[in-house]
């Protein structure tokens, strides 16, 4: 290979910075190009709904527990042997019927030493007034004084004291007797028996409990707010009160009877700011346990109430905003404060209003001040997909 000549050296040396510069003209010019492009770009396209105001129901609800209108427990009434169990747990028993059986050997002597005492007692007063009769007669005849006759009538009434006394005693004994056979107090459910036949069992032990469970109690707390609030709204008509209550099972499911609150407790407890309510909820099919779990829902009816879309909600500090959107598709910030939440929705308590636009998606890439292409979008129709 031949080297180059300096001539061509030189007109390398000429056309290089030439070359150079139409290299980094092309580049500027591309560059202009690229940012024209991206400035010529429009603002960009976001569903914007308008706010209306509707009558809207509000579901409040609170954990509960579930008790039997009738829960009691059974317990001896002697000391003794359990000598028979005459039912099974988790068994329907009917008002009167025997559970339980006590060994009633001792105490069916004591009543039969009570009955003879008593027929003692019955004879020895036969005795007194037979001599009151005697005294008296002797007395009238002026054969002895009357002091005589006034002992044998206090030897008398000593007597019939007596009796009295007996009388006492055998109905003290038949009633342990009776005690020694355990009857339902009612109808209802046997629940666990502790003990098995032959355990030896003293006065006031547990021998099981009865649950009646045709209708059911159900305890739940309120918070002063919405105590306040329920007052309010049970002097309203009784389709909009709140004493109509739901209860919601522990597997989610809504139990088939509704129910009805019954009693508010007169004072708020001290360390929790709530008060406790009472709920009935029939029983008939025998669904609902004593000691069972679950959640009653209260519900009310807000008039003419706001409803914002929770995707267009951000928080900003602890503090809950939206983007309003105005006649030139300019976007602000805008605060407002919740009522509550209602499934995808917010409740607006103060900040919106009817008739306000407020953008619905793609809230977390606006800034304030900026300008969209508003997409209208209805709120019925979000509604609708909620449900």
């Amino acid at each position: 290979m031949q080297p180059l000549h300096p001539s061509r050296y030189r007109l390398l040396a000429w056309f290089a910075p030439a070359l150079l510069g139409l290299g980094l003209a092309s580049c500027g010019t591309d560059t202009q190009a690229n940012t024209a492009t991206s400035t010529n770009e429009g603002p960009p396209t976001l569903p914007v709904t308008q706010l209306t105001a509707r009558d809207t129901v509000l579901h409040h609800d609170y954990v509960a527990d579930i008790q039997a209108v009738r829960n009691v427990e059974i317990r001896a009434r002697l000391e003794g042997f359990l000598e028979q169990i005459y039912v099974d747990e988790g068994q329907a028993v009917r008002k009167g019927q025997p559970l339980f059986r006590i060994n009633d050997t001792e105490y069916k002597s004591r009543l039969t030493q009570a009955q003879a005492e008593l027929s003692s007692a019955q004879s020895a007063a036969r005795v007194a007034k037979l001599e009151v009769e005697r005294v008296k007669l002797l007395t009238e005849k002026n054969i002895i004084s009357k002091t005589e006759l006034e002992v044998a009538q206090a030897k008398y009434q000593a007597a019939l004291s007596q009796i009295q006394q007996a009388r006492t005693a055998v109905s003290n004994a038949s009633l342990y007797v009776s005690y020694t056979l355990v009857r339902a107090p009612f109808d209802g459910v046997i629940n666990r028996i502790p003990l098995k036949m032959g355990s030896v069992i003293e006065d006031g032990t547990l021998l099981t409990t009865v649950s009646d469970i045709n209708s059911m109690f159900a305890y739940f707390n309120v918070s002063e707010a919405e105590y306040l609030q329920y007052v309010k709204n049970s002097g309203k008509d009784s389709a909009r009160s709140t004493n109509v209550a739901h209860l919601l099972l522990a597997d989610g499911s809504t139990y088939p009877v509704q129910g009805k609150v019954e009693t508010v407790e007169s004072q708020f407890q001290a360390n929790t700011g709530s008060i406790a309510f009472r709920a009935r909820f029939d029983n008939p099919k025998k669904l609902l346990r004593h000691g069972a779990s679950g959640r009653v829902r209260l519900s009310n009816t807000v008039e003419d109430a706001v409803l914002v879309p929770q995707k267009s909600v951000f928080e900003v500090q602890d503090k809950n905003y939206v983007y309003m959107v105005d006649a030139a598709g300019k976007v602000k910030q805008h605060p407002f404060q919740p009522q509550t939440r209602l499934s995808d929705f917010y409740v607006v308590k103060t900040g919106l209003k009817s008739g306000d636009k407020v953008v619905y998606e793609g809230v977390q890439d606006l800034r304030d001040g900026a300008t969209i292409t508003p997409k209208p979008v209805e709120m019925d129709d979000l509604i609708e997909e909620a449900r």
